[in-house]
């Protein structure tokens, strides 16, 4: 999503109920969380925190510790820059401390370090990485980043050097594969602290609401998701973006209004967003294919399985030549699938006999491509294992075979247990 965006440019929150809670205030009262917009209301006049008039501020300043803040905010560089300092630092917190068990006994592959020099934060790994490579802290990889990007701008290196250093902030330089989990979010955070106080209009900073969106729905934080997403798609309709950056942000929408289960907005968005991208970019363009995926996963969601089935029957072909089999949208794709099939309720046993041979042909590919300790991996293996116990509870039941049902019903138990 995040490469399709930064193709396209060519390169809030709600009210905090103690001091270390501040959140996006992109266009809300830090307050009462009322829309403000982006030129409404009133702004503390040292910090520039805003506010939807004078009794918020004054409730903030005797309430809400404002008082106490206000020096430090003016100091970081107002409320978005001093907001996005604390997350970053919450961030970083997060992703090393679930790192650690992973991380122990290695030193960072930039610094050499175990611990950072300055911060002192721990090491990380949330790629495709396996073995002893790469280990690093959060802050040298976004160092590294931040100075390649810096590089690109300050010599002009053209549109495709920038957008593919950009996109460093969410893929590894080793292995190439994207960044999951709070280690992505951690990145996120990293992006937007580092491009938040650049001017609206600015490239890299629309970049960066994307990238930071995305991070906080890879670590699950989803309603802070939307909350990104939603400021950042207002911003992009206001400012008179359209075709395919917007599609791009329609996109990243969708995905999150299925994982707050919104199935029927997520559906009706995702249909406009995969029809869009065919009239735009052809039925072959990665874009188009990504669009197809999210928009099959929430069919899928929403229990549509034959209209799943149907679209993916249509793109996997396609997928397969164009991005190739060890694409993770292709595998992707597969995955959803086999799902789609072995879940149908209306399932034959050619169909779940299908879903298992899918699922047999992707797990080596995905294990090889992103490593048995993989989040997506680990999910193949656990579809892998419940078609299998569908299956053989539906053979055993043609069969009339009660034993061999009931072996199947208990493998099936165990296999949802581990999801």
């Amino acid at each position: 999503m995040l490469e399709a965006f930064a193709q396209a440019f060519g390169i809030v929150g709600l009210p905090p109920s103690n001091l270390t809670t501040y959140k996006m205030i992109l266009m809300q009262c830090a307050v009462c969380a009322t829309e403000l917009g982006l030129s409404s209301g009133k702004k503390c006049g040292r910090c520039s925190t805003r506010y939807c008039g004078p009794e918020c501020q004054v409730q903030h300043w005797k309430e809400g510790g404002h008082d106490k803040l206000c020096r430090k905010i003016k100091k970081a560089g107002g409320a978005e820059q001093y907001n996005a300092n604390n997350k970053y630092a919450e961030a970083v917190s997060v992703a090393a401390e679930a790192c650690a068990e992973d991380t122990k006994g290695q030193t960072c592959y930039i610094c050499t370090q175990a611990l950072h020099w300055k911060t002192k934060e721990g090491l990380v790994r949330g790629c495709a990485c396996r073995g002893t490579a790469g280990f690093a802290h959060v802050t040298c990889l976004a160092e590294q980043v931040k100075i390649l990007f810096a590089e690109a701008e300050e010599n002009n290196l053209g549109l495709e050097v920038m957008n593919s250093r950009f996109l460093r902030w969410s893929t590894c330089s080793l292995c190439e594969q994207e960044h999951h989990g709070v280690v992505r979010c951690a990145l996120g955070w990293a992006c937007w602290k580092t491009f938040v106080g650049r001017p609206e209009a600015d490239q890299a900073r629309h970049l960066a609401m994307s990238v930071l969106g995305i991070g906080l729905g890879a670590a699950k934080r989803n309603e802070e998701s939307l909350s990104v997403e939603e400021a950042h798609y207002s911003i992009l309709k206001r400012i008179g973006m359209s075709g395919r950056g917007l599609l791009v942000m329609k996109d990243n929408l969708a995905v999150t209004y299925a994982r707050l289960g919104r199935l029927d907005r997520a559906a009706s968005m995702g249909r406009d967003v995969y029809n869009g991208y065919l009239k735009l970019t052809g039925e072959e363009s990665r874009d188009t294919l990504l669009a197809a995926l999210n928009y099959a996963v929430v069919l899928k969601n929403s229990v549509r399985f034959e209209a799943a089935k149907s679209l993916l029957r249509k793109t996997i072909p396609v997928a397969r030549r164009i991005i190739g089999e060890g694409n993770e949208l292709t595998l992707k794709m597969r995955w959803t699938y086999a799902i789609a099939l072995y879940k149908d309720a209306s399932a034959t046993l050619d169909d779940l006999r299908e879903a298992v041979t899918t699922l047999e042909e992707i797990e080596p590919i995905g294990r090889r491509v992103f490593g048995g300790a993989h989040p997506f991996v680990i999910d193949i293996d656990h579809a892998l294992e419940q078609s299998r116990a569908v299956a053989a509870v539906h053979e055993a039941a043609t069969n009339g075979d009660i034993s061999a049902i009931q072996a199947g019903l208990d493998a099936l138990k165990v296999a949802n247990r581990k999801i």
